[in-house]
Formats: structure tokens, sequence, C-alpha cells
């Protein structure tokens, strides 16, 4: 009876053991998966980063351009009629390109800013609201702009 109950406890150990690896192998092929999920997961990010949000920013952009081009001939129009309407609303505009009556020693500079902030147009880091006379000490031309 001996062998018996011994032939048992053998069968049980190893039983146990099969089972021990087994889960052992399922733990390892599942931790593997998820490296690899990871993985692709960071790729996708990575994918959608680079294509994705360049390309809506650059709908986005152009967009500002055209509204843009919208708004300025309707300003043009208002200075012929009313001369002292020089100051923009800059509420409704979110980049003001510098021109010959603003900010013109700014035209081509590669720090002029001109993005708008609660109403208010931050020209560069330097001149936060322009400068003054018709040259900038600190100008430097934009690689972008072709003079």
């Amino acid at each position: 009876m001996e062998d018996w109950s011994k032939g048992f406890f053998e069968v049980m150990e190893n039983a146990v053991s099969d089972a021990e690896h087994f889960f052992n192998d399922v733990s390892d092929e599942f931790a593997e998966m998820l490296d690899v999920l990871a993985k692709i997961s960071e790729e996708f990010t990575e994918q959608v980063q680079n294509n994705l949000i360049a390309e809506v920013d650059g709908y986005f952009n152009e967009f500002d351009g055209y509204f843009n081009e919208f708004i300025e001939p309707i300003i043009d129009i208002c200075l012929e009629f009313d001369p002292q309407f020089d100051e923009i609303d800059l509420s409704l505009v979110t980049y003001v390109e510098p021109s010959p009556t603003q900010q013109a020693a700014c035209q081509g500079c590669r720090n002029y800013h001109g993005q708008v902030y609660g109403g208010n147009l931050l020209v560069c880091a330097m001149h936060p609201t322009g400068v003054e006379s018709e040259s900038c000490q600190d100008w430097e031309a934009d690689s972008d702009v072709n003079f």
C-alpha cells in the first residue's frame, strides 16, 4: 500500500511541477506579448505625432493665412474711410504680420513673434511692444524670408 501512496504523490508532484512550468511559460509569453504591444503603441504614437499632428498644424496655419488674407483687405478699406482706424482689434487675429505701418523695423526679422495673447501683441522677446525707430539693433535676417 505504501507503493501506491508513494506513486500517487509522485504523480501529483509531477502534475504540480508541469502545471507550474506551464503557467511560467504562459506568463513569459504574456510578458513578451505586452512588450510587443507597448512597442507598437509607442511607434503608433510617434507616427501620429510626426505625421498627423504636423499635417493638422499645417492645415491650421493654412487656415490662419487665409483668414488673415480675408481680414487684411477689410482693415485696409476701414483705414481708407477712417484714418483713425489704425488700431486693429487684436482679439480677432492670432498672428500679425509686420508691415510698413506697423512694426516696420521687424519685417524679415527672425526674432519677430507676432502672436496675440489676450488681445496683446507680443512683437518679440527683446522688444515685447516693438521698437520706436525704423531700425532695430537686435534685427536678424530670417532664413525663411527672401528679401
